[in-house]
């Protein structure tokens, strides 16, 4: 069995918003942004797969602050969790303002990507292992949103989540 730190999978990018990425407000287009994490995630999963990985879907999107055209936007992915063939990929997004001095924490984004094989087949993915506190709390976070996608999909009995029971009962 390969384990994998989740540090391993840090993947960072980091860009200055141009003329034509911008909203009639001067400021970063949402779809730019998700673009942009979903190719960070992409590339933060296939580390940690050693594989090509395909985003199977967007999780959670946040927008908290708006990134004007000019501004570095940073963007960190991370593995937080791996389960036999997915990996949950969490994103958090940083408006630089150099000028400033400020690091504005602007968005985050939780992703789920699949390793496939040369035949865009699902193939397994190394066990994760967080070692940081946020870490340890994404980890845990990660089986959680999980089940709760799987009953809400019908592929799994609410009855039969253990994790959210831990919650509501």
């Amino acid at each position: 069995m390969v384990v994998k730190k989740a540090a391993e999978s840090l993947t960072i990018m980091t860009n200055i918003v141009l003329p034509n990425e911008t909203n009639h407000l001067g400021n970063l287009f949402g779809g730019e942004l998700l673009a942009k994490m979903d190719r960070c995630a992409s590339i933060s999963a296939s580390r940690h797969s050693g594989k090509r990985a395909v985003t199977a879907s967007v999780n959670h999107v946040s927008f908290r602050y708006p990134i004007p055209q000019g501004g570095i936007v940073i963007l960190e992915a991370k593995v937080s969790r791996a389960f036999s063939t997915s990996m949950e990929v969490y994103v958090d997004v940083w408006y630089d303002a150099v000028f400033s001095g400020e690091k504005i924490h602007t968005n985050e984004g939780i992703y789920t990507f699949v390793a496939v094989d040369e035949n865009n087949k699902p193939v397994q993915v190394p066990v994760l292992k967080p070692e940081t506190c946020l870490e340890k709390e994404r980890y845990a976070a990660a089986l959680r949103r999980r089940e709760l996608s799987l009953i809400l999909s019908g592929r799994m009995k609410p009855q039969d989540s253990e994790e959210l029971k831990k919650l509501f009962l």
